[in-house]
């Protein structure tokens, strides 16, 4: 490898130039083939892209690759590119154009794909950005919003710069552009505000440490395309502050308490508005800050919450000594409580305000798509707080965009991937006023591999999931791209058996969609989808979802008819609209999904992951998770029938009781199985839902699917004797 002098050569800066000994292009064995890159700008977005494609290049058998040449051009959108593929005398040329760094970068990983999918064909190509705004959302384990074990065992990891590249390197693979850190408060660990120096208790050396990593972070999102934003709750401050000052007590680490009364006091206004300034101005790599209209702004009313907003954050941003980007999430309580409520008049208020700020950038507005289980109905029912109307698009807003938060906390130890759920979900929710989606949780952290036992555990958390950030991310940034993409991903990795893992894996993960669309949830551990349970499941010390909470439940989406409603037409003799899909023809649906799912996956024989071949490594655990995922419909599906014969049986005293036992007999069965397959796969885990607020450093509380069967068979023995009673 040799690096040549940067030199000017028609217009373009030349940054280096690659040989390789290689015998595929020349007939003359151990000839030397010129793999070159020249690039536009000496920008560090096109040099970091340069490097990828130096590295993707060295793996390949054969290198067909001549020369790539980067142009910027005016009249190609933002992020969007075309490549220009020409072969002449067995060498390849590609001109990657660009309307910006990040087009020239994704452009670059098109080409990367390409040729690790299929170097001897590579074609011409052509993508545009579907939304400017794709982030994820990462909640972050210092003066973290949750507290217990499954935050704390990423302490180390989230302080490796490692992990780090690693995980901005997934995002840019995925074309993601935008990393959101949340945190209670962590301006302490990045500063020592000279106004408020008692704020930051770190000594010098520790926190010049800290800054090292914060610096480092922004800098590696910068050289790929990404931005970086820090959003945080309200109100709080460092716990130090809180100590001095004996002001905001509830923001002391050990508390962990977000819900209440707010601090107004002026010393906090004005300590916020400092913190932010002086944040800004000592990381210019830093995109932008984001707030939460929520935690700890209880006794406050809307309009008070907003000034409090335009006071700290609005304020200092204006201070600085340079544009920042603001992220504005909409208002969780239209009243003084914290617990979630929505009005017309709250909505009119936040967008007047809203645009009155006059920032030069587009504020980007945040609301919790279906709350915090958007992995359910494609179809927008609600934001936190409640039902959403159109007042912050109609008329269409000028200085922001509507940006829906896609959280998840209802899969972390399975995977999922199935997107013509995402594909339905932009097209339904995709509309000109909206500027993007973020991914993510509150209450899992993908950093540390704790799920996968030991033995097996290799890489990260999020590496785990790459189908599931794949699927997400390419399809934000290019909604056309079909299956096939995914399907091809599969089979690199794990050969002609990947496309059966994808297929499986898609096939299973309709079911917590099912699930989320059937049981409507608001909060975090309302539903815990892949474990079946809910905060909310009162009727059992375990929390399991049972057949007694099936039957009260009103689905969250409005052409699902409810158990009572059902049996109701059923006694009445009505007709169900042809609209409407009965619990029945859900469960049917249920079983349709993991009948052909466990089919596929039998199909492929066994595999234990420990072939010779490296890309089989892994295939099992994956095949484990789509075997989860289709006991875990066919439960659903018997659990749907044994709810609807046991509320008949209630309103009848018909046999209908016995079918309701055979049916949960069969789901247990099922659950068995569940927990078989899990067992040789995944670990006994911390429990992630942590409730309620309050400090769990010794919480023991774990999550295993196997941990469930006791309260499987209480529930069953609880309706047999109902049953027998009769």
């Amino acid at each position: 490898m040799i690096l040549l002098p940067r030199s000017r050569e028609l217009g373009y800066l030349t940054i280096l130039s690659v040989f390789l000994l290689s015998g595929c292009l020349s007939s003359q064995e151990n000839s030397t083939n010129a793999f070159s890159v020249e690039v536009a700008s000496d920008d560090p977005v096109q040099a970091y892209a340069v490097r990828k494609l130096q590295e993707a290049y060295e793996l390949l058998d054969d290198q067909p690759l001549a020369s790539v040449y980067f142009e910027l051009v005016d009249t190609i959108a933002e992020e969007s590119y075309h490549t220009q593929v020409t072969q002449a005398d067995g060498q390849l040329t590609v001109r990657i154009q660009g309307g910006d760094e990040r087009g020239l970068l994704y452009g670059s990983m098109d080409l990367i794909e390409q040729l690790r999918l299929h170097p001897d064909a590579v074609e011409s190509r052509s993508e545009s950005a579907r939304f400017p705004f794709r982030a994820i959302k990462f909640n972050l384990p210092y003066v973290s919003y949750r507290a217990g074990k499954a935050i704390d065992v990423h302490l180390e990891t989230c302080r490796d710069l490692k992990f780090w590249e690693a995980f901005l390197d997934m995002m840019v693979e995925n074309r993601f552009n935008s990393l959101t850190l949340w945190s209670l408060h962590p301006f302490h660990l990045m500063i020592r505000n000279t106004d408020y120096p008692e704020a930051c208790d770190l000594t010098d050396a520790e926190l010049a440490d800290w800054q090292v990593f914060w610096r480092s972070l922004f800098a590696m999102a910068a050289e790929r395309g990404i931005d970086t934003y820090l959003v945080n709750w309200n109100i709080f401050v460092s716990p130090a502050f809180a100590e001095h000052h004996e002001v905001a007590e509830y923001s002391s680490l050990a508390s962990k308490s977000h819900i209440g009364e707010g601090d107004s006091s002026e010393l906090i206004v004005a300590y916020t508005r400092s913190t932010v300034t002086q944040v800004l101005d000592t990381y210019p790599n830093l995109t932008g800050l984001g707030v939460s209209l929520g935690e700890r702004m209880g006794g406050f009313t809307p309009d008070q919450r907003e000034q409090w907003i335009l006071d700290t954050f609005v304020a200092g941003i204006r201070d600085a000594k340079r544009p920042a980007r603001f992220i504005h999430r909409l208002p969780f309580s239209a009243n003084k409580g914290s617990g979630g409520s929505a009005s017309a008049d709250t909505e009119l208020m936040t967008r007047q305000a809203i645009e009155s700020i006059g920032f030069p950038e587009t504020i980007l507005t945040e609301a919790k798509f279906n709350w915090s289980h958007s992995h359910s109905t494609p179809k927008l029912i609600k934001v936190h707080g409640g039902k959403l109307g159109d007042t912050y698009w109609n008329p269409p807003p000028t200085n922001y965009q509507m940006h829906w938060m896609i959280r998840n906390e209802d899969f972390f130890a399975l995977r999922w991937c199935e997107p013509d759920f995402i594909r339905s979900h932009i097209e339904q929710n995709g509309q000109e006023y909206v500027g993007g989606y973020y991914l993510g949780s509150e209450c899992y952290i993908p950093a540390t591999d704790y799920i996968t036992i030991p033995e097996r555990a290799t890489g990260y958390a999020f590496e785990r999931q790459w189908l599931y950030y794949m699927a997400w991310g390419r399809l934000l940034y290019d909604p056309e791209l079909d299956d096939q993409f995914l399907v091809d991903a599969c089979r690199q990795r794990y050969g002609e058996k990947g496309e059966d893992l994808f297929q499986a894996l898609k096939l299973g993960s309709r079911m917590p969609l099912k699930l989320a669309s059937f049981y409507n949830a608001t909060w975090d551990f309302t539903l815990y989808s892949e474990g079946f349970q809910s905060i909310q499941a009162k009727s059992n010390p375990d929390r399991l979802i049972t057949v007694e909470e099936l039957i009260k439940r009103s689905p969250l989406e409005p052409d699902y008819l409810s158990i009572r409603e059902f049996v109701k037409m059923e006694q009445s003799g009505e007709n169900v609209p042809e609209s409407r899909v009965t619990p029945l023809e859900l469960a049917d649906l249920l079983e349709r999904d993991g009948d052909q799912a466990l089919k596929l996956i039998r199909s492929l024989g066994e595999v234990d992951g420990k072939g010779e071949k490296a890309e089989k490594a892994g295939l099992d655990l994956e095949l484990a998770d789509a075997e989860a995922w289709a006991h875990l419909s066919l439960y659903f599906a018997d659990k749907l029938r044994a709810a609807v014969a046991l509320h008949l049986f209630r309103e009848t005293r018909s046999e209908e009781g016995l079918q309701a036992i055979s049916h949960l007999k069969k789901a247990n069965l099922h659950w068995q199985e569940l927990s078989e397959v899990t067992s040789k796969t995944h670990r006994i885990m911390p429990l992630v839902q942590v409730f309620p607020y309050k400090h769990a450093g010794e919480d023991t509380r774990t999550f295993h699917w196997k941990n469930l069967l006791p309260a499987i068979q209480a529930e069953l023995e609880k309706v047999t004797a109902e049953v027998q009673e009769r």
